[in-house]
């Protein structure tokens, strides 16, 4: 008869195998030390195998003790993400989800939407990674992260993607060279000046040498800044001007001494999006998370009488 091992006995074996303490162990899986070292003795007995050698200080796996640890994290594993994708079949956005989001989104679509998931689905244990682009695809693609927020496109044939909205960028100046309402930014007013910018690795920085149609890097300021916040500040304090994203005015812009105008049309900006592993059995979370951050933006993000415009040009585009 082949030995008969369940998973109460692989996972107190696991929880054994990190503490390499009996009390410890049982602690954490909520049970007595009897209890679990009966558990421990049957799993040897069901292997045929001696798995932990018991000291006066403690307890040590054997060398085949370790590989069955290793094989037992594998498994409990697996079983985890069986129940979560079970749990998902059933009730959307419940569970675990990871989250990334890059630093130009998250510190002004979070605020308005973290409340409509907290109060639509409570169940949802949310995790969430603020990085660059390209680390969050790397973790994306790595099984690490679930989802991520982010400008698009992203052209990889193992990610799909979902647009939610667009989201224009302005010229930002100091106050006291702020433009008549009436009159509209251009690049024309850009060559000359001093551009502030994040630093290198953020694609908005990208977008906007794209938008500026400006090849040397020279000519542009990042200092290494790594947040809109302190870029906003070196603008008012008469540093040099920026182009920021709409999104983030609400909380930039309010209380500082700087003037912000929008560009001649079409108006540059970027689309916001969604993207996800396409192997992922979560679409149906992803697209409903999608919504929910349709109406985050437009509660929190928008300006009044603001429209969403899909005649502007992305600033990922080639300039004309």
């Amino acid at each position: 008869m082949p030995p008969h091992v369940t998973l109460k006995q692989l996972r107190y074996f696991d929880a054994l195998a990190r503490e390499q303490h009996f009390g410890r162990a049982a602690e954490s899986c909520a049970v007595t030390q009897p209890a679990l070292s009966m558990q421990i003795h049957e799993l040897e007995e069901q292997l045929g195998l001696m798995l932990v050698e018991r000291t006066r200080s403690g307890v040590l796996l054997s060398d085949k003790g370790r590989e069955i640890a290793a094989r037992a994290a594998r498994i409990l594993g697996d079983v985890h993400e069986m129940v979560e994708y079970a749990q998902h079949c059933r009730n959307v956005l419940s569970g675990s989800l990871r989250l990334g989001v890059i630093p130009s989104i998250a510190p002004y679509m979070l605020p308005p939407l973290l409340p409509l998931l907290r109060e639509g689905y409570p169940h949802l244990e949310l995790h969430v990674r603020e990085t660059q682009t390209m680390p969050l695809l790397q973790e994306l693609i790595d099984g690490k992260l679930d989802v991520l927020l982010l400008a698009l496109p992203i052209v990889q044939a193992e990610i799909e993607t979902m647009a939610l909205f667009d989201d224009r960028f302005l010229l930002a100046l100091p106050q006291s060279r702020r433009l008549n309402s009436r009159v509209r930014a251009t690049k024309d007013l850009i060559e000359h000046e001093r551009l502030l910018l994040l630093e290198e690795g953020h694609c908005l920085r990208d977008q906007a040498l794209t938008y500026c149609n400006l090849q040397q890097v020279s000519t542009v300021n990042t200092f290494g800044v790594s947040s809109l916040s302190t870029i906003v500040e070196m603008v008012a304090a008469g540093y040099g001007i920026t182009l920021l994203p709409e999104m983030c005015l609400n909380v930039e812009v309010r209380g500082r001494d700087i003037g912000v105008t929008r560009f001649v049309e079409p108006e540059p900006y970027r689309t916001v999006g969604l993207a996800w592993r396409s192997t992922s059995p979560r679409a149906g979370d992803f697209r409903e998370l999608g919504r929910l951050i349709k109406v985050a933006w437009s509660r929190g993000c928008v300006p009044p009488g603001r429209k969403n415009p899909r005649h502007t040009r992305p600033l990922n585009a080639p300039s004309s």
